[in-house]
């Protein structure tokens, strides 16, 4: 239990950190997911956000799965993180297959994904709602109260590190600031090809090359993941730290 209260504190203590000037907006969001992770009895999580038409997109992913999954409820408006982002509530399901008849698109797929449960949380500052975290099981089964309320804390913390800092100090609206994250989301999915592609690599393996490479090289993963995408960077350095760390 020790270790985990450490963990749990080195987790808020890196949200807090951004906070300051010139953090990572990107690196945030997949600190928040990989920590809920580590710190949470789900098997993968994801984090979506929305953007200034009032649409959510997928910001964050620990897992290729989760992405996808996330993708599909967003295509199809149907699904919980949908649903948590429309009632600014948690939506907590702990056997999606015996709820099928709520979403039965979205049943289908995540049992296709291998995702048995899913527990949906707003992201959200003060009564603003910006977005949804939500965490994946492989088997049915509850999130603890102990459990909701950590990732509530967590994706409340990273909400104020989105909204918080360059808004103050740059002047930018939320809709700005949300749009950055975004845009900075789409060059990330074509950098994640391009070293997939080079390296023969599965998309996450590739997101943990180019991840590696920016905090290596204290660099943010936006500027990396723009480099690669217009050739900028050779992928094979980028890829060389991958092979260095395995």
């Amino acid at each position: 239990m020790a270790g985990r209260e450490r963990q749990v504190t080195r987790t808020f203590v890196a949200l807090a950190d951004t906070l300051v000037d010139d953090y990572d907006v990107a690196d945030l969001l997949h600190t928040l997911v990989l920590s809920c992770v580590d710190l949470l009895d789900v098997a993968a999580a994801g984090l979506t956000l929305v953007d200034e038409r009032g649409s959510l997109q997928v910001l964050a992913s620990s897992t290729e799965q989760a992405r996808l999954l996330e993708l599909f409820q967003l295509g199809i408006d149907e699904g919980p993180c949908v649903e948590c982002f429309v009632r600014q509530a948690p939506v907590l399901v702990a056997d999606v297959a015996a709820g099928a008849a709520r979403w039965p698109r979205f049943a289908a797929e995540a049992a296709r994904q291998g995702f048995a449960s899913v527990h949906a949380l707003p992201m959200r500052l003060r009564k603003q709602v910006i977005g949804a975290l939500n965490l994946f099981g492989e088997r049915p089964g509850e999130l603890g109260a102990d459990d909701v309320d950590l990732a509530q804390g967590l994706a409340d913390t990273a909400t104020i590190g989105i909204l918080q800092e360059r808004a103050v100090r740059h002047g930018e609206t939320m809709s700005e600031q949300l749009q950055t994250a975004l845009n900075s989301r789409v060059t990330i999915e074509q950098a994640k090809g391009v070293l997939a592609v080079t390296g023969r690599l599965s998309m996450d393996d590739a997101f943990t090359a180019l991840r590696g490479y920016a905090r290596s090289h204290n660099l943010l993963l936006g500027a990396v993941a723009r480099a690669l995408a217009e050739r900028k960077l050779d992928p094979t350095l980028v890829l060389s730290g991958l092979n260095r760390r395995t």
